[in-house]
């Protein structure tokens, strides 16, 4: 299809700016190279953190109103905010401009290397911090958060604002468990394939901060707790590990996982006795739903995987796609889940099936790796790796974003699979299925020019995928 054809025509329509700027070679000599821009910017802005607070939260005068709750500010001692998570500092701004004078003080937890050059407020402290895996700063942070909390009392007015990767950035680790045995059991659970809620399970039941925790420490003041969702289907107990909401998973659920995976044996000893003591009523249950705590803390999600989605939907339709978001739970091991939507592509050329060409289908999720070799990549790339072979030959793209710009421990977003993706790897050498055994979806794409890389882009949804196809 040419550039200038009237179905992707722009006209005099105006695009704001947007995060994404596609630079891979196969986009870069695609007809259809800024439609599919404008369709990730879509995207990203629909779940951009400081807009996704102003839409919630509101003031006027002393009057604050957050979805269908509101309070008077002016009636409390202190108003304060904690925000942790990936889009910390955006959530924190936005949120500080709204309160105004009634801000008393903050704390603002965020990844390392993602924080803006210029202060946000001087009345909010900001620390850096490690992910996926916590280190040292982590339990800094954890420590830093349990004094910021420490004295609260019923004149105290919390804002919590939580988004992807608070889990890592701010760990307290239980009693006789240590920084390392956290470490430890987070790479053997993200090396087996364990999904979210499964590490966050295990997480609460041996974090002072998760499950419930920041609740406990907050009470009795009140608290608005406003949620980035990075995990399907929005469980507010696994975003972020649940820290300001009733827990419903048990010590012997956490166990369960373990032996999911065969792992009773590899987790450290002072895990294993956690868990055992806990399955024993030795130790006290996270605080389950019906507690006191939760009375008074509200806690609505204000972004989410399918609020992205849709907004991609709609830029696609506008942009003269015939379009459809096929799911936003797009779960299992990535590379099976790149060969799915390769069928799919493939259906759509041969069959115009399920829609009429041109084409636009998206799927939102988070599916998982099983880590077998020694190679670079995320989950995004390797489900862009598994869908090679099966895109070979279509006049077709697929493109897979992580919505944070990092996917897994690279600087790369995603990468780009075509029709031709397959041949150009076959002349330098390469085979996917070698790769895939690695693991080293990065090397593979990097030598192709077809990594996405858009840098931090401050928000974290998980993750979209995009099957492009358009008549030759």
């Amino acid at each position: 299809m040419r550039p200038d054809h009237p179905e992707f025509s722009p006209g005099n329509r105006e695009y704001p700016a947007g995060k994404v700027t596609l630079t891979p070679f196969t986009v870069d000599r695609s007809p259809i190279r800024e439609t599919v821009r404008r369709i990730l910017n879509a995207a990203l802005k629909a779940v951009d953190p400081a807009q996704a607070v102003q839409r919630f939260v509101h003031r006027t005068e002393g009057c604050l109103t957050v979805h269908s709750a509101s309070w008077n500010l002016s009636t409390f001692r202190r108003v304060r905010l904690l925000a942790i998570g990936k889009a910390a500092e955006p959530m924190a701004q936005a949120t500080a401009e709204i309160l105004g004078e009634y801000l008393h003080d903050g704390l603002m937890i965020v990844k390392s290397g993602s924080r803006s050059d210029q202060p946000i407020s001087p009345k909010i402290a900001c620390l850096e911090s490690s992910h996926p895996i916590p280190d040292e700063r982590s339990v800094q942070t954890g420590e830093r958060i349990c004094e910021f909390l420490r004295e609260s009392t019923s004149e105290d007015f919390y804002f919590i604002l939580l988004s992807g990767g608070a889990s890592a950035l701010a760990t307290l680790p239980a009693q006789g468990v240590s920084l390392t045995d956290i470490q430890y059991l987070t790479q053997l659970l993200l090396r087996c394939g364990a999904d979210i809620r499964q590490i966050n399970t295990l997480r609460k039941h041996l974090d002072r901060l998760k499950g419930g925790g920041i609740a406990r420490l907050l009470y009795p003041a009140q608290a608005v707790c406003l949620v980035l969702s990075d995990v399907l289907g929005d469980p507010l107990d696994v975003i972020a590990s649940g820290p300001a909401v009733a827990d419903p998973s048990t010590y012997a659920n956490a166990w369960e996982i373990l032996r999911q995976y065969d792992l009773e044996r590899e987790i450290p000893e002072s895990v294993r006795q956690i868990l055992r003591n806990g399955m024993n009523g030795h130790l006290p249950e996270t605080p389950k739903p019906g507690d006191a705590l939760f009375e008074k803390v509200f806690t609505t999600v204000i972004g989410s995987n399918r609020i992205a989605a849709e907004a991609a939907r709609q830029q696609a339709q506008e942009e003269g796609f015939h379009t459809a978001i096929l799911t936003t739970f797009l779960q299992g091991e990535a590379s099976v889940a790149g060969q799915f939507l390769a069928a799919i592509a493939r259906e759509e050329v041969l069959h115009q099936s399920p829609l009429p060409l041109p084409a636009c289908l998206i799927c939102g999720g988070e599916t998982t790796v099983t880590v077998k070799g020694e190679g670079k990549g995320g989950r995004n790339q390797e489900l862009a790796l598994g869908a090679v072979e099966g895109m070979d030959g279509l006049s077709a793209l697929l493109v897979t974003l992580a919505t944070d710009g990092g996917d897994g421990p690279t600087d790369a977003a995603g990468a780009v699979v075509s029709g031709e993706t397959l041949s150009r790897a076959r002349a330098l050498g390469m085979s996917p299925a070698d790769y895939l055994k690695r693991n080293d979806a990065y090397t593979f794409f990097e030598a192709l020019g077809d990594l996405i890389k858009t840098g931090p882009t401050r928000t974290n949804v998980n993750d979209l995928a995009f099957v492009f196809v358009w008549k030759d």
